[in-house]
């Protein structure tokens, strides 16, 4: 896909994270493992842990409301809401219904989006598409995550990377400022096994059998999706550029998934671009999975790490496989 007149732009950011923090040592109780070893293999610190009953559109509630008080928007400007989630409040209806009811944006359509840590590049992309073919005016795009309630904390090797939160923009027509001025999302489907929860779909439905064999909690060939991730970083980054007819020295800000900082560091070999232009945020949070790219966004954003005309680079991979990237003109 390659670069094309600009269609939307971002016009509010906005992130929420629970307040329960689970550190290392926290984690060191329930499982054999260390600080020390966490933070060597992944660069996390600590994670936010939803509180029981807390669902997916509960994290999304006060997230959408940062990005649209940010855009200076109402509930009721809206005209859609994508909620990009691997864990929504139930089967159906969707949580961007939830959302959209909790929002009081009587004037929207929802649906969620499924694309695991992608998720969020994936909706970003879709929200734009509405707004270009004019089905809609004003968007809301939602990661949203209570990963934290599908994690076997027996499993040392899964437990301590993820977390939950949400993050959440606004688009809107563009306008000169924010402008999106690429999307690409794409997917192997023969790496599915590698990331994946086993049951409780059609597939696999809930039973004592799929309960008793803890196969309900995500499963993940971590090798194999280290070497995926690493080698999708560096090639998001390349065709992004390319696409958009800029160079790495154009790059104001890199926005990656949060998934480890190994990855990052292998990745940023790859790249002549400084490593201080790449934002994590991933000691404090973990892997959020959808959530993850709006989270550090948002973050981004507080922090005055992205100024007028400077080139943003969102990237995300994950299960699936998927992987995707947006480039933004701030």
């Amino acid at each position: 896909m390659a670069a094309k007149e600009p269609h939307a732009s971002i016009a509010g950011v906005g992130k929420y994270l629970p307040p329960k923090v689970l550190t290392n040592h926290d984690l060191s109780k329930l499982v054999d493992t260390s600080d020390e070893w966490i933070v060597r293999r992944t660069g996390i610190s600590e994670r936010r842990v939803a509180d029981d009953g807390v669902a997916a559109s509960d994290l999304a509630l006060p997230a959408s409301q940062h990005a649209l008080e940010h855009a200076g928007m109402t509930p009721e400007d809206l005209d859609l809401i994508i909620v990009a989630t691997a864990t929504p409040d139930m089967v159906m209806p969707s949580s961007a219904c939830v959302l959209q009811e909790k929002l009081g944006a009587k004037n929207a359509g929802g649906f969620d989006l499924s694309a695991a840590c992608t998720g969020f590049v994936y909706a970003m992309a879709a929200g734009e598409g509405f707004i270009a073919s004019g089905v809609a005016k004003n968007v809301l795009v939602v990661g949203s995550e209570c990963l934290t309630q599908n994690i076997d904390f027996t499993d040392r090797t899964t437990c301590v990377l993820f977390g939950d939160g949400a993050g959440a923009v606004v688009l809107k027509p563009a306008d000169g400022e924010r402008e999106i001025l690429y999307t690409f999302v794409k997917s192997d489907g023969s790496g599915a096994n590698l990331i994946e929860i086993p049951a409780g779909g059609s597939r696999m439905p809930s039973s004592h059998e799929t309960i008793d064999n803890r196969m309900h909690y995500l499963k993940m060939n971590g090798q194999e999706v280290f070497k995926f991730a690493a080698r999708t970083f560096q090639s998001l980054v390349h065709d992004s550029l390319t696409a958009c007819g800029l160079t790495e020295s154009d790059v104001g800000l890199i926005v990656p998934h949060q998934v480890n900082t190994r990855i990052v560091d292998q990745a940023a070999k790859g790249l002549n671009i400084p490593k201080e232009k790449i934002f994590l945020n991933l000691h404090k949070y973990g892997n959020t999975s959808a959530a993850s790219v709006p989270i550090a966004l948002a973050e981004a954003v507080e922090e005055g790490r992205l100024s007028k005309g400077d080139i943003l680079i969102l990237i995300a991979f994950g299960s699936g496989l998927t992987w995707g990237s947006a480039v933004v003109r701030w």
